[in-house]
């Protein structure tokens, strides 16, 4: 088995050169061969220099530097089409995904039985209101896209890198890795890993990124929310077929009593309030329509640093040393 590890990189100048000596140090003792893929995005500290010196210096590791921010998933993207090993690896840049614990995934692929595999922390990893806006997008991920063990979804994957051609037409800005592989394969697995905690800064994922990329996922990649308007339309005909009918029977009773404003208004409201979430529901729909109409790129590619292809066989060969913490400059603050 040999690994294309896959790390998307914003503001991480200061993580990059201990996360890459680690990762070589594991995968060598396991004696694997292997690939390092860092994957800039449009970060605006001096994160690519870093991933540039990184790249030029141990023969394992290819830079790719993104010419403007696209988000995670898209970086991913951009990194698995240029994996050339079996099984791509997927981390975070923070050194909360101990590589240490890739041979756990890679073992669990060991076999045919499964094509993906996550890494299920042991305790959960954040705060409280992140943790509960995760949970929810992943309910939401399993109820309206249908993925198997959703629950178990994280960044920190391991995968058969022949199922990418399952994505193959992957495009516009609103990718999702988790998505495009359930399209590919349905022998999904998980192990439960160690994590550790951020080591600088904080994340940029907050419960209102994640709600975004929620709804993203819901609108990009199902039908969900149209069939939830309809709902929505449907109950509203039947309150207003039920209120119609208690009109008619005071009128036939003799009590013809005229409505007052109120009753009338909040009638308004329920019928406009259900005519305008469904006009934004397919408004949505048509925007996203006209969004890949403009033909706006998953990512662009502005440079790339280290060979094109790595070919060597023996994970033992001769590799420069990288310092620990080591940095191309100040980094975040």
């Amino acid at each position: 088995m040999s690994v294309s590890v896959v790390i998307p990189c914003y503001r991480s100048a200061r993580t990059l050169p201990t996360l890459v000596s680690r990762i070589v140090s594991t995968l060598r003792q396991a004696n694997v061969r292997h690939e390092i893929l860092l994957v800039v995005d449009g970060s605006p500290d001096d994160t690519w220099e870093t991933a540039a010196r990184l790249a030029r210096g141990i023969e394992a590791v290819r830079a790719l530097h993104l010419s403007r921010n696209y988000g995670q998933h898209n970086a991913l993207v951009a990194g698995i089409r240029e994996a050339a090993h079996d099984v791509v690896v997927t981390l975070d840049d923070d050194l909360q995904h101990p590589p240490e614990q890739i041979p756990h995934l890679l073992a669990a692929l060991e076999g045919d039985r499964l094509d993906l595999v996550y890494g299920v922390s042991h305790e959960e990893e954040h705060g409280f209101l992140r943790s509960l806006a995760s949970r929810s997008v992943k309910a939401g991920m399993a109820g309206a896209l249908g993925i198997r063990a959703a629950q178990d979804i994280s960044a920190f994957r391991a995968f058969r890198t022949r199922l990418r051609d399952g994505f193959e037409g992957l495009s516009g800005p609103h990718a999702s890795i988790d998505v495009a592989l359930s399209w590919a394969t349905a022998k999904v697995g998980s192990v439960r890993v160690h994590m550790d905690q951020r080591a600088h800064g904080r994340s940029n994922y907050t419960a209102r990124t994640l709600i975004r990329h929620a709804v993203n996922m819901l609108v990009g990649y199902s039908t969900a929310p149209l069939r939830a308007a309809s709902y929505l339309g449907f109950l509203a005909g039947v309150v207003g077929l039920l209120l119609g009918a208690g009109v008619l029977w005071r009128f036939a009773t003799g009590d013809t009593t005229v409505a007052g404003f109120t009753t009338i208004a909040s009638m308004v409201a329920l019928f406009s309030s259900a005519q305008l979430i469904a006009i934004g529901v397919l408004g949505e729909y048509v925007g996203r329509i006209h969004g890949s109409g403009m033909g706006r790129p998953t990512y662009v590619v502005r440079d790339r640093v280290g060979p094109s292809h790595v070919t060597d066989p023996c994970p033992d060969g001769p590799v420069i040393p990288v310092q620990a913490g080591a940095s191309s400059g100040p980094g975040e603050p």
